[in-house]
C-alpha cells in the first residue's frame, strides 16, 4: 500500500558537523524525522520534517501517566551503498503488542515500515561506513494529548528519529545478578518495550556499575530465582553443547536479535531450548565445567559476550572465549551488511533513492 508521505527537507545538511571515526553515542542525530498524528480515532499526516524540538504542553499525558512506547533498530548499507533495514516488520507488530499492554492505538504496520524506508532513503549518507557501526532508527509513540486524569488519551503522536552509532560493546561484559529490585512482575509491563521499564531499570543499573558491572542481570520478582533477561539484552547460555534461553513468560521482551539468533543457531545444527531456568542452575553448571558460554542479544549491542555473572557472595566465571557467538555475531553482521547470502530473508533493501 503506498502512503502519501509529505517531505519538507532541510536546507542545509549539518552532516559534514560528523566525525564518522568517532561518534558520540547517543547525542548525534540526523536531518530529518518521521512524523504521524493520532486524532479522532486516525492516524493522519504521515510527513518528514526537518529535526527539531516539538512544542509539548505541561499536561501532555506521557509526561504524568507513562503512556510511551519506543522500538530500536538499526540500517547498514550493502556492499553497493544500498541501506538494509533488518526484519522492520517484526518492530512494526512488537511496537503494537507493547501499545495494546499501554492502552494505546496500533499504528498501521505497512506505514510503520513505509515511513521507516522513506525516512532511511532520504537519510542514507548517514550511515556509517565503518565496521560494527550503523544508523540506529529509533521509533516512538507517547500521548501529547493535555489532560490531567487518569484515562487513555485519545491523542498520540509517532516519530521516528534516526542517529548514527558506533560499536557498542568492545569488550567482555560483565553482568551484576540482582536480588532486590525487580524488571517486571507477573501481569505487568515487562513484555512491553515501555519507556516506564527503563526508567524502573536506572537505579539499579548505576548500582551495579558502581560495582564494577555493565549490566543488570534481572531475576523474577517473586523469587529472585528465574533468570529474565539483562538490562539491555536477551541472553543465551550454552550448557553442555545446548542453547538455552529464558522463554517469553509475559515478563521477557520479545527480542527481535533473540529471534533470530534462534533461527540461526538451529540453522548451524545447535539445539535450542526456550524454558525457565534459574541462576542456581547456571552456578552448578559454572562449577561443573559445563557452562561454556554466555552472550546477550539486542539491537543496541548485537552480540555481547559475557565474561562474568556476580551475585552476593562471589562470582561466576562464564568463559574468556564465545566461539558460537563471535560465529552468530559474525554471521548476523555479515548478512546485514549485504556480505552474506540472506538465506533467511530477513534484510530489507531500500533502493529507492530520495533526491
Amino acid at each position: 500500500m503506498a502512503f502519501d508521505i509529505k517531505i519538507n527537507k532541510v536546507g542545509q545538511s549539518k552532516i559534514n558537523q560528523l566525525d564518522f571515526d568517532n561518534i558520540p553515542l547517543g547525542t548525534s542525530f540526523t536531518d530529518h524525522m518521521f512524523i504521524c498524528d493520532y486524532e479522532n480515532g486516525e492516524w493522519v499526516n504521515p510527513r518528514i520534517e526537518p529535526l527539531r524540538p516539538i512544542p509539548t504542553h505541561p499536561a501532555a499525558m506521557a509526561l504524568h501517566y507513562g503512556q510511551a512506547i519506543f522500538e530500536g533498530m538499526k540500517a547498514y548499507k550493502d556492499p553497493n551503498g544500498t541501506p538494509m533495514l533488518f526484519r522492520p516488520e517484526h518492530n512494526a507488530k512488537r511496537l503494537n503488542l507493547s501499545a495494546d499492554r499501554m492502552g494505546m492505538p496500533h499504528f498501521p504496520e505497512d506505514l510503520f515500515v513505509e515511513g521507516l524506508r522513506e525516512l532511511v532513503s532520504l537519510e542514507r549518507q548517514w550511515i556509517p561506513p565503518q565496521q560494527g557501526s550503523a544508523l540506529y532508527l529509533r521509533p516512538f509513540m507517547y500521548a501529547d494529548e493535555p489532560f490531567i486524569g487518569m484515562r487513555a488519551a485519545t491523542h498520540f503522536k509517532f516519530i521516528i528519529m534516526a542517529s548514527p552509532s558506533g560499536p557498542f560493546f568492545s569488550k567482555r561484559i560483565k553482568l551484576w545478578a540482582e536480588n532486590y529490585f525487580i524488571r517486571a512482575a507477573h501481569g505487568g509491563t515487562g513484555e512491553a518495550k515501555a519507556a516506564g521499564n527503563y526508567a524502573a531499570a536506572i537505579r539499579p543499573t548505576e548500582l551495579a556499575k558502581s560495582k564494577g558491572y555493565d549490566q543488570v542481570l534481572w531475576l523474577d520478582a517473586a523469587e529472585h530465582k528465574y533468570i529474565q533477561e539483562v538490562g539491555t539484552m536477551n541472553i543465551f547460555f550454552k550448557i553442555n553443547g545446548e542453547f538455552i534461553t529464558p522463554e517469553l513468560d509475559g515478563s521477557v521482551l520479545h527480542g527481535i536479535t533473540r529471534l533470530s539468533v534462534i533461527e540461526l543457531l538451529r540453522h548451524l545444527g545447535f539445539k535450542v531450548t526456550e524454558r525457565k531456568i534459574t541462576i542456581q542452575e547456571i552456578i552448578e553448571a559454572s562449577e561443573n565445567k559445563t557452562l561454556e558460554e554466555a552472550f546477550g542479544t539486542g539491537t543496541a549491542v548485537g552480540i555481547a559476550y559475557i565474561q562474568e555473572i556476580g551475585l552476593e557472595g562471589g562470582a561466576i566465571h562464564v568463559s574468556d572465549e564465545s566461539p558460537v557467538g563471535l560465529k552468530v555475531n559474525d554471521t548476523l553482521n555479515a548478512i546485514k551488511t549485504g556480505l552474506q547470502k540472506d538465506e533467511f530473508g530477513w534484510m530489507n533493501k531500500v533502493e529507492k533513492e530520495l533526491v
